[in-house]
């Protein structure tokens, strides 16, 4: 007669196993919701950033409109100009953001503040290049999210058009 019991060592290792299989996909559950947010943001952050080069463009082509200087109102900020929003007729903007070097989502717009549940910020780099003459724009999002600060960068070149 055949014994169709488990022995303890056999109970033992099922439970291991069963415990090392939990284990594994909750870890699995948990990176993937880590790196989901991150991609959520990062995609936020990419519409940020090229926002940030139409913004510029368009206060290059309503400066052509108004028959004022192309680059008029596009100032070179040193370092990095942050109090800027889609609302800005000149960059820094010292009408809407005066101050303000943070964004956070208003009315579903991105616009200026004092702070941000994760510091979210653009930063935009102007500064001139010749030959032909132009503006090179750059544009930095940053934020942080678990602990780390995390960015992102993009650039492009705007010329002067019109002759």
């Amino acid at each position: 007669m055949l014994n169709k019991s488990f022995t303890l060592i056999e109970t033992i290792a099922a439970i291991f196993i069963l415990t090392a299989g939990i284990l594994a996909i909750s870890s699995l559950i948990s990176y993937l919701i880590s790196v989901s947010s991150i991609s959520s943001q990062k995609l936020i952050a990419a519409y940020l950033a090229q926002e940030g080069i139409e913004i510029v463009r368009n206060i290059r082509d309503t400066n052509f409109l108004s028959g004022r200087n192309w680059n008029y109102g596009l100032t070179s900020c040193g370092s990095g100009c942050f109090n800027f929003d889609y609302r800005s007729q000149t960059i820094p903007d010292n009408t809407n953001c005066s101050g303000k070097n943070y964004l956070s989502l208003v009315n579903n717009f991105y616009q200026c503040s004092f702070s941000s549940p994760i510091n979210l910020q653009r930063k935009v780099t102007i500064s001139q290049i010749s030959n032909p003459e132009g503006l090179k724009v750059e544009v930095e999002v940053s934020w942080k999210e678990r602990g780390r600060t995390h960015s992102l960068k993009v650039q492009e070149n705007l010329y002067n058009w019109q002759p």
